[in-house]
């Protein structure tokens, strides 16, 4: 089943419930934008390869078609989120656990973003509908642990790959690059910069925008009263890509002065390396379902690049910072979608 822009408006004129949803989806949306998105051109910043302007251009335009065209080709991801967790067979309870978890996300990435540290929008939401989850049922019995599997899946083993792909590709381009004269190498790599800001930005609109269309219908689900699985429709992908990149324009360069300039200090090829292995890894994970952080693959994948030179050329501080942040996203989103539920139903 498929819900139209027409259905959409009718329905947050009727259904209050449904009308919460929305202005607290795109909330996420757009603090998303703010904290997530940048980091797919935080290289080509940091090495001068495009103006923060035109990085954001880049950035705002394959973000939306990464949404598009992901939406066409596989949808799994959305399916992952919609099926983390299960609020119940009380449509008014599932609906207050639902704005609980979406009300803990913004104010964690709000948190974030006011500290200068990126965060990943994608474990907070799913911290979130898990703590909202526990509380509506009184226990564990309304998550599913398979679809958590993928996330465990994604968090080590792809945030691993990160770091070790961009030492080896650095490592490999340092090697047939050895010879080569610098001035024309820097020129190569300068353009290989602006097509990997390119890349990395369409699959964080792939995958970060399936993630919140995927809530976006599980909360229609819940406030329409349908057993149906909703189909994901262009009009929802155009309207995540909207807000995802108000976000990005109106907040995210702190986000680019943390990871593109703090933590490692890059020259032109490193930062082609970083955003090579950052799209390989978020591309395998989207075709298989895996639900995975931009954060997470293209800091770590960043880390791996400054580690091919020795340990010392990451500012390892920066970067503990940013995976405290991350580590404490999961029990510190989970505890906060638990509380404001709880707090909801007493109210309501």
């Amino acid at each position: 089943m498929s819900i139209t822009f027409l259905d959409f408006l009718s329905k947050l004129i009727m259904v209050p419930h449904f009308w919460v949803i929305t202005v607290l989806v795109t909330g996420v949306m757009f603090v998303n934008g703010c904290t997530d998105a940048p980091n797919s051109i935080a290289t080509c910043i940091s090495t001068r390869c495009l103006t923060p302007n035109k990085a954001l251009t880049i950035s705002v335009i394959f973000n939306f078609l990464g949404i598009l065209i992901m939406t066409f080709i596989n949808t799994t991801v959305a399916q992952t989120i919609f099926n983390i967790a299960d609020f119940g067979d009380n449509t008014h309870y599932a609906l207050i656990a639902l704005c609980a978890a979406l009300s803990a996300i913004v104010c964690w990435s709000i948190m974030a973003w006011a500290l200068g540290v990126p965060t990943s929008e994608s474990h907070a939401l799913i911290a979130g509908l898990t703590g909202a989850s526990i509380a509506i049922r009184k226990g564990i019995s309304g998550i599913n642990f398979g679809e958590w599997q993928k996330v465990i899946y994604g968090l080590i083993v792809v945030n691993i790959l990160g770091f070790a792909s961009g030492l080896l590709i650095t490592k490999f381009i340092e090697k047939i690059c050895k010879n080569q004269d610098r001035r024309k190498a820097n020129k190569f790599f300068h353009k290989l910069q602006i097509v990997g800001a390119a890349s990395m930005s369409f699959m964080n609109g792939a995958q970060g925008g399936q993630k919140f269309m995927g809530v976006f219908l599980l909360g229609a689900m819940l406030a329409t009263g349908s057993t149906e699985r909703f189909s994901i429709p262009i009009w929802l992908a155009i309207y995540c890509a909207i807000f995802t990149a108000a976000g990005a324009i109106i907040g995210g360069k702190k986000i680019i002065k943390t990871v593109g300039m703090k933590m490692v200090k890059l020259e032109k090829y490193q930062g082609a390396s970083a955003d090579i292995a950052s799209t390989c890894c978020l591309l395998g994970a989207s075709l298989v379902g895996i639900p995975l952080s931009t954060t997470h693959v293209k800091t770590t994948a960043i880390m791996g690049v400054g580690a091919s030179r020795g340990l010392a050329r990451v500012n390892w501080n920066v970067a503990r910072s940013m995976v405290l942040t991350w580590i404490f996203a999961f029990p510190g989103c989970g505890l906060l979608g638990y509380l404001v539920t709880n707090l909801l139903i007493h109210v309501f």
